[in-house]
Formats: structure tokens, C-alpha cells, sequence
């Protein structure tokens, strides 16, 4: 399920970025290395990226405003 953009929480994901990155490197500084704890962090990582993507785009690239029109148009289309 995916969430609507504007639900997006730009200082969570920025959070959860960091959080991830900084694990990631501990996983594979304990001795014996923690490949699984590694993967675990590296999707989550990529998951917050993604999501990072979407938040940058609503808000700051223009999503929004796009999203309008399209909905405008649509709105249009049914009136007439």
C-alpha cells in the first residue's frame, strides 16, 4: 500500500536516512559481521530514499501543482 504523497514526512525520512546509513556501517563493524542486520538496513535505506524522492517531488518539483491540474482536467471532462 502506498501512502499519498502529502502524508510524506520530509524530517522522519530524513531521520530514518540517517539512522539506517549509520547501522548499516555498524552491522559490518561488530565482529563476527552481521550480513543480515547489513540487508536489513540497506532495503530499509533504499526505502527511505524512495520515499525521500517522493517528498522532495510534492513539495519542492512541482508534484503538487501537477496533481492539481491533472485533477482540474479531469473535473472538466466530467462536466461536460
Amino acid at each position: 500500500m502506498i501512502a499519498p504523497n502529502c502524508s510524506i514526512s520530509g524530517h522522519m525520512t530524513l531521520a530514518l536516512c540517517i539512522y539506517s546509513a549509520t547501522f548499516m556501517r555498524y552491522s559490518l563493524a561488530v565482529t563476527p559481521k552481521n550480513y543480515l542486520l547489513f540487508m536489513c538496513h540497506f532495503i530499509n535505506e533504499g526505502s527511505q530514499l524512495t520515499q525521500g524522492y517522493r517528498y522532495l517531488n510534492w513539495y519542492h518539483w512541482g508534484g503538487k501543482e501537477k496533481a492539481a491540474s491533472v485533477t482540474e482536467k479531469v473535473k472538466d471532462a466530467v462536466t461536460k
